[in-house]
């Protein structure tokens, strides 16, 4: 199963970068990154709606598709697994995530996914959710290895 994350924003050399590098490198799936970026100066909503078209854009044909978002679905680790164990199962090919800018995702996007999960109900850096994201996928691959990285 090949992975893609699609984010808002260009990531900076720096600690979150690190964390998504570290956890990207372990996954045995293919990760790719593929970052949008809206430059010109518009109007919040105007913005939004345009980061959505970006990601939509970046997202590979027929994919599975997650957005993240506060409104999502609060996944255990194990739950989580689960999910992408039986799309893999499925034979699903590819699997995307977006996350959106500092306003969130697009109604567009938001209605473009097949789950929609959200990874607490605090709110973090955009930045440093592709390393949660990049963390999480590795505990999933190591959950349905039965590796021991993941204890319960």
């Amino acid at each position: 199963m090949r992975i893609t994350l699609a984010a808002v924003g260009k990531a900076k050399a720096g600690v979150a970068r690190e964390l998504y590098d570290h956890y990207g490198a372990r996954l045995r799936w293919p990760l790719a990154l593929k970052e949008v970026e809206e430059r010109r100066p518009l109007k919040p909503e105007i913005l939004k709606e345009n980061e959505g078209e970006l990601l939509l854009a970046a997202l590979p044909r027929d994919a599975r598709v997650i957005a993240l978002d506060e409104g999502g679905k609060d996944f255990s680790s194990r739950d989580f697994a689960t999910l992408l164990g039986r799309w893999r199962d499925e034979g699903v090919q590819d699997l995307a995530f977006m996350i959106g800018g500092a306003d969130g995702l697009s109604k567009a996007a938001r209605q473009a996914a097949d789950v929609t999960l959200c990874l607490g109900r605090m709110t973090w850096p955009h930045m440093l959710v592709r390393g949660l994201l990049a963390e999480q996928l590795f505990r999933a691959e190591s959950i349905l290895s039965g590796h021991p990285y993941h204890r319960d």
